[in-house]
């Protein structure tokens, strides 16, 4: 696993032309920035939109998270976007979840309980935990670095990855989809663990892509062409 800090990569030569909208929810938590750069830079019209009103006129919906699920979902909801983003994906419009915004796509988790996930798939979020992860062994809870991908399969979200490309990730918790069907790829540290899941219009990544370099920028691409 390399260890290296991300840095995202400068355009060369200015942003490419506008291909799509898609709206990257802002509902009050952490630096949302990276990720609408990372699409701009790709030459995608992406947005952050703080108006749950704004989802109906994009193409395409981001929902990024950072810190603790139970916070995250509290704030989706009372910023208002609860509702219209299951309206979202019912109507078809891809969604990409990133990080915690992964693990709010599931029914639950560990950290925060009594807290109702999305449910937009099934199963629920785990810590990290067993003998691997005790005081005084080499792995550490969050995990904070790069990991490689195991692919499941043909999957557009990672169309043109190299196999065994790295991404960076910074968690403490992982989600345990119900179907093993819902996982698009695995990583592994202390225990082999979903990395990506979705179904259908819906995807969902533990890692950043925003922070994962020319890997992070092919996963942003392919989900803003699919």
């Amino acid at each position: 696993m390399r260890r290296s800090a991300p840095l995202f990569p400068p355009p060369a030569f200015g942003y490419a032309s506008t291909i799509m909208d898609i709206a990257i929810i802002d509902y009050g938590i952490g630096n949302l920035r990276s990720a609408e750069k990372a699409f701009q830079h790709l030459g995608f019209d992406a947005h952050l939109v703080s108006d749950p009103a704004g989802l109906a006129a994009a193409k395409k919906v981001v929902l990024p998270g950072v810190g603790a699920f139970g916070e995250c979902m509290s704030n989706l909801e009372s910023h208002g976007f609860v509702a219209p983003l299951r309206e979202a994906v019912a109507g078809g419009k891809p969604l990409l979840g990133i990080c915690v915004g992964l693990q709010m796509l599931f029914e639950g988790s560990e950290e925060s309980p009594g807290v109702t996930g999305l449910g937009l798939l099934k199963g629920r979020v785990r810590k990290f935990a067993g003998p691997q992860f005790d005081n005084g062994s080499a792995l550490k809870v969050p995990q904070i670095g790069w990991n490689s991908l195991e692919v499941a399969g043909e999957q557009p979200l990672f169309r043109g990855l190299a196999a065994g490309s790295h991404v960076y990730f910074v968690h403490s918790f992982y989600a345990e989809a119900a179907d093993p069907a819902d996982v698009l790829a695995w990583s592994e540290y202390g225990l082999r663990f979903c990395a990506a899941a979705g179904r259908g219009n819906i995807a969902g990544v533990q890692f950043h892509p925003e922070k994962s370099q020319n890997t992070g920028l092919q996963i942003i691409r392919n989900f803003g062409n699919s």
